[in-house]
């Protein structure tokens, strides 16, 4: 029996990278994951995967067509996964926007909006939305993906950094107003070889060997080996007396904080 028989999970953004790895690592431990992604072809190539891979640990997956940005497409979500399995037991806000950099003052409102509709109210929605059944059950675990690029306000992503923080908040503040229902909140900053980190290898290769040569333990950390277990400690039984917290699961890069020296021009 693994630690999370029978319980229910969302993963939102679940199509690669730390969402896919969740997902997965979730699934080895028993859980039914509902793989919400926008892209359908990703999504359910992650379902099928789980299937094959876990099923023999009692764990089932779905895909679910979701666009974050919309409250109406989250709250669907929700109410799809409790006709489907009955349950919400975990809610794993994970999606965010990919790409773009600009300096402060050539920000565009756009820009802005998207990573707030995402990162930010996305959550907002999902938690409210799987509120009422972790409620009814007296037991619920929300696990936010936040990162250290907003807490130490790294240059030239004000769009990211300022959603982020705002989705940390969102989440400390439920887990003060939830905790007397046993749903517990938590934050998980992680630093991992996703899609994203790729791109950055790629757009500044020395930047990013600098960040990998300050981490103490010197590697981009494995979505499913790394990140993972941190989840699905939050996600367990075990992490009941742990709500409120900001987990850096990232190798030790923010200790010191990592060089996130690139450049843009003026």
């Amino acid at each position: 029996m693994g630690r999370l028989q029978n319980r229910v999970a969302i993963v939102t953004g679940a199509g690669q990278g730390v969402g896919l790895g969740v997902a997965r690592a979730l699934a080895s431990e028993g859980a039914k994951v509902v793989c919400a992604n926008r892209t359908a072809e990703k999504g359910e190539a992650v379902a099928a995967g789980i299937v094959e891979d876990f099923s023999s640990q009692g764990a089932e997956a779905i895909y679910r067509q979701t666009d974050v940005s919309e409250k109406e497409s989250v709250y669907a979500l929700v109410e799809e996964t409790l006709a489907t399995f009955g349950s919400v037991d975990i809610l794993v806000n994970n999606a965010t926007p990919t790409g773009g950099t600009a300096r402060f003052e050539s920000m565009t409102d756009e820009a802005m909006q998207s990573y707030m509709s995402v990162n930010y109210y996305a959550s907002f929605w999902a938690m409210q939305a799987a509120f009422p059944a972790m409620k009814a059950q007296g037991w619920g675990r929300i696990i936010t993906m936040c990162s250290l690029n907003g807490i130490n306000a790294h240059r030239y992503t004000v769009m990211y950094n300022a959603s982020k923080e705002a989705a940390r908040s969102l989440t400390r503040t439920a887990a003060v107003e939830w905790g007397r229902h046993g749903i517990t909140a938590n934050v998980l900053c992680p630093f991992a070889a996703t899609p994203s980190w790729e791109g950055f290898e790629r757009f500044d290769p020395e930047a990013a060997r600098g960040i990998v040569e300050g981490n103490p333990i010197h590697y981009a950390g494995d979505c499913e080996k790394d990140i993972g277990p941190v989840a699905v400690f939050l996600a367990s039984d075990e992490s009941r007396y742990v709500t409120g917290n900001t987990i850096h699961a990232d190798g030790g890069g923010h200790i010191n904080g990592v060089g996130w020296k690139f450049e843009l021009p003026e």
